[in-house]
């Protein structure tokens, strides 16, 4: 009888004790203030090879419970010193500290490691650095595709990447497009092969522990113009079938994160580009092509974004589309760089006023926490 009692006692005071713990996992989560949450929606770009406790990036990730950040090699403040990436050992013990300074040890850290020309890793700083483009690919059996992503995500987990902004599903179906097909960064013109190899290479990367963003949706492949530098209108070269990846890839179910990009389509919306377009995010992306998981806008700073639009407009109407992850990668200006704290108050004041829905930022964070789920 004592024996049934204490064991009684002991299921009693276990079930008392997960109950606690939910309970206090929910006051955690309700206890995140609204800055916070915003935050979470945030990867920026930061100036620094180190991140000490008293760096302002690790204050803003501590305060701010920022959602992630974006590391380059190419310093565009002084072209001799590095931003964030020198030599294997400096980069492992600078994502180290900036996962110390978060509030959960799954810090987004990401880089953008395609192979070919759009490699941050590279041989001078003593990494691989010579994985194959895209365009490449094809010359290999699928077996030796998958060894080189698995050894591109093992090199990225080597030195805490955990989310590679990768790969390009975009279709090389335009000859004349500077930015992705005379750089070879598309697997090709046929969706059908273009999902085959990106699904290869975004299982590569999950063995490794690393986090992939398919880029550029709705598709920049049919462009001639140059996002980074201004207004690209595709509306009259775009075709149906760049939405093709996307669709295949979404029903196999392997998407991490989708990549908006910044072109303009007036058969997808007659007025905003992608990344600012409710009828793109929410109508195409997530509506239509069944999509439900985290969308990640392209660098907003780039001249399709900046020059057309403020930066309180360019918040707004991203997070309005449905963008759960705002890039600034604080890279291609030094006047363009924004410090953390101003787009958090910006963002807040837009959702004291009611031109953000609390309740919209809620759902960002929730499709960002299942995202977070996925890291080991």
């Amino acid at each position: 009888m004592k024996k049934s009692i204490i064991i009684g006692l002991l299921l009693m005071f276990n079930s008392c004790s997960a109950s606690e713990q939910s309970i206090n996992q929910e006051v955690v989560k309700t206890e995140k203030t609204l800055e916070q949450k915003i935050g979470s929606m945030l990867m920026v770009g930061f100036m620094g090879t180190t991140a000490y406790p008293n760096s302002q990036i690790c204050r803003d990730i501590r305060n701010y419970h920022l959602g992630g950040v974006i590391l380059f090699d190419y310093n565009p403040v002084n072209h001799k010193e590095p931003k964030n990436i020198s030599n294997r050992t400096q980069l492992a013990n600078l994502t180290t500290q900036l996962q110390n300074c978060s509030v959960d040890g799954k810090l987004l850290i990401s880089v953008d490691q395609e192979g070919g020309r759009v490699q941050r890793l590279k041989s001078k700083y003593g990494f691989q650095g010579n994985f194959p483009k895209a365009k490449d690919i094809k010359r290999f059996s699928d077996n030796q595709v998958r060894n080189i992503y698995l050894d591109m995500g093992m090199e990225l987990n080597s030195v805490g990447i955990n989310y590679d902004l990768a790969p390009v599903v975009d279709l090389a179906i335009n000859k004349k497009n500077r930015v992705i097909y005379k750089l070879g960064r598309s697997f090709g013109s046929n969706p059908n092969a273009v999902a085959h190899y990106s699904n290869i290479f975004i299982n590569a990367m999950h063995e490794n522990g690393v986090l992939t963003s398919v880029k550029h949706f709705p598709g920049h492949g049919s462009s001639l113009g140059d996002t980074h530098k201004g207004f690209v209108d595709v509306t009259r070269l775009w075709k149906q079938k760049e939405l093709e990846p996307y669709r295949i890839l979404t029903q196999q179910g392997v998407l991490d994160t989708v990549m908006v990009a910044h072109v303009f389509n007036q058969k997808l919306d007659a007025k905003y580009p992608a990344t600012l377009s409710y009828k793109t995010v929410n109508g195409i992306l997530r509506n239509q092509l069944g999509f439900d998981g985290v969308v990640i806008t392209d660098d907003l700073q780039m001249g399709a974004i900046a020059h057309r639009y403020g930066l309180k407009n360019t918040l707004k109407l991203a997070i309005n589309a449905g963008d759960d992850l705002l890039l600034f990668g604080n890279q291609l200006s030094v006047k363009s760089m924004v410090s953390t704290k101003k787009l958090v108050d910006t963002i807040k004041r837009m959702v004291i006023r009611g031109d953000i829905k609390e309740t919209t930022i809620d759902k960002s964070n929730n499709r960002l926490d299942r995202l977070k789920q996925k890291l080991l």
